[in-house]
């Protein structure tokens, strides 16, 4: 019954001429804070304030996959238990009561973080705390902490360098695992992990050059530490000020925060990606929402005759050509995807609708029938 209503949604979408912005058809992120210890609270407050962001724009928990190693809000040295703020003005207690953190303290390692992204997490992992990514998947990558040239730093013992997260890119491409890749990291020399990546479609934003450290942006008094680090304090506040329905495109979130501001130059990589930044939705990795064109409808009796009979045959006459969405990708085997099939003749449509709303129909009836059965017998 239900998959008949979809099906039945899904052709009325298409008869109206609906085109999705973008191809993808789901969004997902990973939030990675990497540092422990008391004084790397920032760090944390980085991580769960883009948690807090993602989740205002329409991504769901459930395909956001949160890592923090430390547990900030349950430190002894937290005056606050419970509690992370990313402000002194401590407004807005930004682990909250609906946080999930799916990975915390020595869970977090580079070996998890890039089995969660190549999809061989361990047998047993719950399906929670994996990524259920494939090749209509925008994917966000943040990655907060400490770190040098050519590596970020895991929990003060290991890391990962710029050549592994660059094959871990490569891994997912060759095995389907997004469609477009955003990869944001604030760290010291964050430009440095951006130099060897070469995976098509992803993007890379980084808060200082490779020969530039990141900074703090202030400190709260009343815990002694610094609160949030600069890049990402400027990145929120950009971020904040949008909704589902905003118009900033990628080249705006590259100037999200100024040499002023940051006290560092932000480093981006767009050279592997095949769409223009300048044309490319901010929301299509920080939210879940995408908008749908309404083509006009084709007035068949205004039509020549002739004009008119080629049309419903075909269903293509007078119908707009292409789209002002950017040029389409190609991808091997694409599955077919009834939404962005906004040529389909319109009387075709109208069958399949009919045929649908008539099979729905039918399982009700035996549905019914059945159950008279059971209640005779």
């Amino acid at each position: 019954m239900w998959c008949g209503a979809l099906l039945v949604v899904m052709w009325l979408r298409v008869c109206a001429g609906g085109i999705l912005r973008g191809n993808h058809t789901n969004n997902w992120a990973i939030l990675v804070d990497t540092s422990k210890f008391w004084f790397n609270y920032r760090h944390v407050a980085n991580t769960l304030s883009i948690y807090r962001s993602i989740k205002k724009l329409g991504i769901p928990d459930s395909h956001i996959i949160l890592m923090l190693a430390d547990d900030a809000p349950c430190n002894p040295r937290n005056p606050r238990p419970g509690t992370v703020y990313h402000n002194a003005n401590e407004r807005i207690n930004i682990y909250g009561d609906d946080v999930e953190v799916d990975y915390r303290g020595y869970e977090v390692t580079a070996e998890n973080f890039i089995r969660i992204l190549t999809g061989r997490v361990k047998a047993g992992t719950p399906q929670s705390k994996q990524m259920m990514i494939d090749e209509n998947s925008n994917v966000l990558v943040y990655m907060t902490g400490h770190g040098g040239v050519g590596f970020l730093k895991f929990q003060d013992t290991h890391e990962i360098s710029d050549q592994e997260l660059a094959d871990v890119f490569q891994q997912m491409y060759h095995k389907r695992r997004y469609n477009n890749l955003l990869f944001i990291i604030e760290t010291c020399k964050a430009g440095s992990m951006l130099r060897y990546l070469y995976s098509p479609n992803v993007i890379g934003l980084a808060a200082s050059r490779h020969d530039e450290d990141s900074y703090s942006h202030h400190s709260d008094s009343t815990i002694g530490v610094h609160v949030i680090d600069r890049f990402s304090h400027y990145l929120l506040e950009f971020v904040e000020k949008m909704d589902v329905y905003s118009e900033k495109t990628l080249q705006d979130l590259f100037g999200c925060c100024s040499f002023h501001q940051c006290h560092s130059h932000t480093v981006s990589r767009t050279d592997l990606f095949d769409r223009d930044p300048k044309q490319t939705l901010v929301t299509e990795f920080f939210g879940s929402v995408r908008k749908a064109k309404v083509m006009p409808e084709l007035d068949v009796d205004t039509l020549p005759a002739e004009q008119s009979s080629e049309g419903m045959e075909d269903g293509l006459t007078g119908m707009p050509e292409g789209n002002d969405f950017g040029p389409a990708k190609t991808a091997p085997e694409p599955p077919v995807n009834m939404l962005q099939m906004s040529d389909a003749p319109q009387s075709v449509c109208g069958g399949v609708v009919v045929l649908m709303i008539l099979v729905a129909i039918v399982v009700v009836l035996l549905v019914d029938t059945q159950k008279e059965e059971q209640t005779c017998l």
